[in-house]
């Protein structure tokens, strides 16, 4: 006469390492050399290198990255980022500072964000441009600048 109800078991989802945070640099930690892999990291302090993750990075809002070339999936700027960047999705917070050019899919600024560098929009990022070798323009060559250091270069007395 009664018969217990069975109740579905809850569906856990479970979310690819390469769309949430799976490591995390401190806010009083600093690191040079090379991150590669697979993942999403966040950054709170400072990060000198390069970067190529399949993954999620995220710069906090006192996080430092200095870096020729950073490649990624998405790139969340909440910092100081002084470097290219080539990824399929870019944003850069209100509290962002961007310093380089940005290849991106997709691309958001929340107001107040800033950047001094280029953005190209392309159907597809992929390592290697598609319309082959790109011949130097001398003129843009020299208009190029030296990116500015992040930390503050000490005086002799």
């Amino acid at each position: 006469m009664f018969k217990k109800r069975e109740e579905p078991t809850p569906k856990i989802d479970v979310v690819p390492a390469q769309i949430r945070v799976t490591s995390i640099l401190g806010e009083s930690t600093s690191w040079k050399g090379e991150l590669t892999g697979k993942g999403g990291i966040r950054i709170e302090g400072l990060f000198e290198g390069t970067i190529d993750l399949e993954g999620l990075i995220i710069v906090d809002r006192k996080g430092r990255v200095e870096s020729d070339l950073i490649k990624a999936d998405t790139v969340i700027i909440g910092g100081s980022v002084r470097s290219d960047i080539q990824a399929k999705r870019v944003e850069i917070r209100s509290t962002g500072r961007v310093w380089g050019n940005v290849t991106t899919v997709l691309f958001s600024t929340e107001e107040g964000a800033y950047l001094r560098g280029e953005i190209q929009m392309e159907e597809d990022v992929s390592e290697e441009d598609k319309s082959g070798p790109v011949e130097s323009d001398p003129v843009k060559d020299k208009q190029k600048k030296v990116k500015p250091e992040l930390t503050p270069k000490k005086t002799k007395e």
